[in-house]
């Protein structure tokens, strides 16, 4: 089997919230959703995780119709439940319910079975002044690498 180079990232997670625990997660999907998503046309943009009845869902996560899918396709955003198992729905759970923290989407691929995983983590989101820090400490990255560089 090709291995498949789906990596759809969540560029504004990191930027928008301190990453704490990462987990990676099975998706169910239909089936024109998954051959959307091996052409590489979803977006994490504005989507999130949330708890219902002990089970862990992403709301908003775009994936775009399938070309091929006629009257069979999917609602691009339609709720997506996630497979986790009991002890980490139970961790996602109580950090969930804590006040200042979210469960973000980061990213979205497809694994060596040809399997879409999405991988989530618990965040805490940044103020204005976590923002100019980090941004900060990225261009001094930058400038230290410019001087050795050279």
């Amino acid at each position: 089997m090709a291995h498949n180079n789906v990596n759809i990232k969540n560029k504004r997670a990191t930027f928008d919230f301190e990453i704490l625990d990462k987990y990676i997660a099975g998706i169910v999907l239909t089936g024109t959703e998954i051959k959307s998503i091996r052409t590489g046309k979803a977006s994490l943009t504005d989507s999130f995780c949330f708890e219902t009845n002990g089970e862990i869902w992403i709301k908003n996560m775009y994936v775009a119709e399938y070309f091929y899918g006629s009257y069979n396709n999917h609602n691009v955003r339609r709720d997506r439940k996630l497979l986790l198992n009991k002890k980490e729905i139970l961790k996602l759970q109580k950090s969930g319910k804590e006040t200042g923290f979210s469960i973000i989407p980061l990213r979205v691929f497809i694994n060596d079975r040809g399997l879409a995983k999405v991988e989530i983590a618990v965040g805490r989101g940044k103020k204005a002044f976590d923002k100019r820090q980090s941004i900060k400490e990225r261009e001094d990255k930058r400038n230290m690498a410019r001087m050795f560089k050279k």
